[in-house]
């Protein structure tokens, strides 16, 4: 069984940021390392290859998509252990634009991903593919079952597209 969806939509200058969070009982830097280290994303995201350093591209593989696909990822910041920003070159969708932002309190570790979006039209299909993936984080860094995305989408979408709807 899932959590219920965390994620929420917040107005920024150019668009929105949809954000979605995670807690562990884990230091910064270990946390840090399951979102930098090729061998650990292999684990809930996929593997990564490349020369990594701000202003630098390298290849990210989405082992848990159909085909696997690879796709450039620019790195545009990088302030270890408490922020990622990464942007993707696609096809049709323009690109992404992410942040992984962490910050550390009583013993507790937050993770904040943040989708810097143009768009809210894919908002019910994005939502619940990072609950899914931050989920896949959690069960890689705790030895769990690796959860299925069925139990995300479609059950998450309505949630997500409500999200769009004036007042929110």
């Amino acid at each position: 069984m899932t959590n219920p969806p965390n994620g929420g939509l917040f107005p920024t200058a150019d668009g929105r940021d949809l954000i979605v969070s995670r807690t562990f009982r884990a230091p910064i830097e270990d946390v840090w390392a399951s979102l930098t280290e090729s061998d650990r994303t292999a684990r809930w995201f996929g593997a990564w290859e490349g020369d990594p350093a701000p202003g630098r591209m390298i290849k990210l593989q989405m082992a848990y998509e159909e085909q696997a696909p690879w796709f450039d990822v620019r790195i545009d910041a990088c302030d270890p252990p408490r922020r990622l920003a990464l942007s993707t070159t696609g096809e049709g969708d323009g690109g992404w634009k992410l942040e992984l932002r962490l910050s550390n309190a009583g013993g507790r570790t937050e993770l904040q991903l943040v989708h810097h979006l143009d768009s809210t039209d894919q908002v019910g299909e994005m939502g619940p593919g990072w609950e899914y993936y931050l989920d896949m984080l959690v069960a890689s860094r705790d030895d769990l079952p690796s959860p299925s995305f069925d139990d995300y989408y479609p059950a998450m979408k309505a949630y997500y597209d409500s999200l769009t709807e004036v007042g929110h």
